[in-house]
């Protein structure tokens, strides 16, 4: 695809001229790229070569679903279609502890803002990976309301360790322990919640230091449990996490056994980076597991 195809493509969502675009990277199916329009707006976009069925889709109405809260900052969305999302480009920023606290805060704020349901009414995306957004099939006819440990198995651990497994990466003793921590989820889950507002894939890199704060890109946006965004920090080690957690907590609080439940939480992160990333991420998953049933 060449420079002009893009600047018509970004030209024909943004309703601008494109004065400058530069190639910043690709992953996955889609390549990316910085713009500055002709009336100096700065726009960031996402391209593939050919239509990616609902990827785009998911992340602009996570987008909007996650703006339209009012607590946190996220990039405007602008366009998108099957192939392209054009969004407005987060200043560059760095992280430091009053931003920490400040963002711990917004979060807070997201979560407590609610979801009609877990999951979402839109197909869901994490990475280029189909996510089920759905519910499951009740047990049986006089079954009450989903419970987030039943919607979590069903629409968030199991998927992945089918795609795991069917790929040869996890074994079938590996699939029997997971299953075992995912059954015991209603045990250990702690004190049913509503569902929250959640970002949904919140590892430290999408989070974009600006402004005093962090700005979430890149969601998974569902009505989920607010732990979730929370043990996602965790994974891979957010700067001052102890002041995020700690202004969260401020305005939140959490219930109490939740830091022995972060291996719950993110034992689907690590199925979805077994599923696109092969085995380096076997270990890290089973381990989680095995801490779920110690729980």
């Amino acid at each position: 695809m060449t420079g002009a195809d893009v600047a018509g493509r970004l030209e024909r969502f943004t309703g601008a001229a494109v004065r400058e675009l530069r190639a910043a990277g690709s992953q996955f199916r889609w390549n990316y790229y910085r713009a500055v329009l002709a009336d100096g707006r700065a726009v960031f976009a996402k391209v593939a070569a050919s239509g990616l069925g609902g990827v785009f889709d998911a992340e602009a109405r996570g987008l909007r679903w996650l703006d339209e809260a009012g607590a946190v900052g996220v990039p405007g969305v602008l366009g998108w279609d099957d192939a392209t999302l054009v969004v407005s480009q987060v200043p560059p920023g760095r992280a430091d502890a009053a931003a920490a606290e400040r963002l711990g805060g917004e979060l807070a704020r997201l979560h407590g803002a609610g979801a009609p349901r877990f999951g979402a009414p839109w197909p869901g995306f994490i990475a280029s990976l189909s996510l089920p957004n759905d519910q499951p099939t009740p047990a049986s006819a006089t079954s009450g309301p989903v419970t987030w440990p039943d919607w979590y198995r069903a629409c968030r651990v199991l998927p992945y360790l089918r795609l795991a497994v069917d790929a040869g990466t996890l074994s079938g003793a590996d699939a029997r322990l997971v299953e075992s921590a995912a059954a015991r989820a209603a045990d250990v889950a702690g004190p049913d919640e509503p569902p929250s507002r959640i970002h949904g894939d919140l590892w430290s890199g999408n989070v974009l230091w600006s402004g005093g704060s962090g700005w979430l890109i890149d969601p998974a946006a569902h009505g989920g449990h607010r732990e979730t965004d929370l043990a996602m920090l965790a994974l891979f080690g957010a700067p001052y996490l102890d002041r995020i957690l700690g202004a969260y907590a401020d305005q939140a609080p959490l219930a109490p056994g939740w830091r022995q439940r972060v291996p719950l939480h993110q034992l689907h992160p690590l199925l979805v980076h077994v599923v696109l990333f092969g085995a380096a991420y076997r270990e890290e998953a089973l381990a989680a597991a095995r801490a779920v049933l110690a729980l």
